[in-house]
């Protein structure tokens, strides 16, 4: 009797995992195919001047096929409270990510902020101590940063002067949510990858330097924010864990409901790097599409 029910489990267990497989490929099929890293475009890289600063910022552009104007994507990296790691991060590149706006005719720009690899100098997004961090202005200081490259890349010719898409990994994401409180005119959309600060303090997953300042700052952002946000977490994610990304969201869209949150399923080792994570592609790109496409 035990023999025949084991078969009869097992036999089960294989017909779910044969409709699972089905399931996935039919989705595969109607979602974007994943890019390829290796797909060759105009590559260019400049020195962007920063109001106020005697610095200039590293950032390298990517030009899709075509004469333009095109519309302006600018992608922003992550952070680190080291000061060793700052000075050794390499430039962004996020393939998958830039590749994908590349093919919807979106010039790319990745910038390398102050007090990161080769642009250097100080570092301005300093959050402060643990016990009482300032997400507040960390978050504004690196808004700043991404205000500038996205000034002097619209005047290029090549440039639509609106539309402009900005997306952020981690600390990157923090920014560009404190972005969405200025309101620049010519920004239509931000999209979040695993936004915030403060995570892995101590260098401990699952641990967070004073949550609840990053949900205070998170609503001082979105009390005046009018440009439509979308927020994307994994489940996995052992820096901005579901409970505390969930209750950044929902503090800052208090002020409205221009915004979306997604929690994605758990993919890979660690979620919270899902901006690079060929796993995760599948799962982030048809929702970035649909946000693209109802926020023109």
């Amino acid at each position: 009797m035990r023999t025949r029910l084991t078969a009869l489990v097992a036999g089960l267990g294989a017909l779910l995992l044969l409709a699972g497989l089905a399931a996935l490929s039919k989705g595969a099929a109607t979602a974007d195919p994943q890019p390829s890293a290796n797909t060759a475009a105009p590559r260019q890289d400049l020195l962007v001047p920063i109001p106020g600063q005697r610095l200039l910022m590293h950032t390298t552009v990517l030009r899709p096929p075509g004469r333009g104007p095109f519309p302006l994507a600018v992608i922003n990296h992550g952070s680190t409270e080291s000061s060793f790691e700052r000075a050794q991060t390499p430039p962004p590149e996020y393939p998958l990510v830039s590749q994908w706006l590349l093919a919807r005719g979106y010039l790319v720009a990745l910038p390398v902020r102050p007090g990161h690899g080769a642009t250097g100098g100080p570092y301005f997004e300093d959050q402060g101590r643990c016990e009482r961090p300032d997400y507040l202005q960390s978050g504004l200081r690196t808004a700043a940063s991404i205000q500038a490259a996205i000034d002097f890349l619209i005047a290029r010719p090549d440039v639509d002067k609106s539309g402009v898409v900005v997306l952020g990994q981690s600390a990157g994401g923090w920014g560009a949510l404190a972005l969405a409180s200025r309101n620049p005119p010519m920004v239509r959309a931000i999209v979040n990858f695993a936004g915030g600060r403060g995570g892995h303090a101590s260098g401990q997953p699952n641990n967070n330097c004073s949550p609840d300042r990053l949900v205070e700052a998170a609503g001082e952002f979105g009390q005046g924010a009018r440009i439509p946000t979308l927020w994307l977490y994994a489940e996995n994610d052992s820096y901005f864990a579901p409970a505390l990304s969930n209750y950044m969201y929902a503090t800052f869209s208090r002020g409205g409901d221009h915004s979306e949150y997604h929690l994605l399923p758990p993919f890979g080792p660690e979620g919270h790097f899902l901006a690079d994570s060929p796993a995760a592609f599948a799962l982030w790109a048809p929702i970035v599409a649909n946000f693209l496409a109802a926020h023109p």
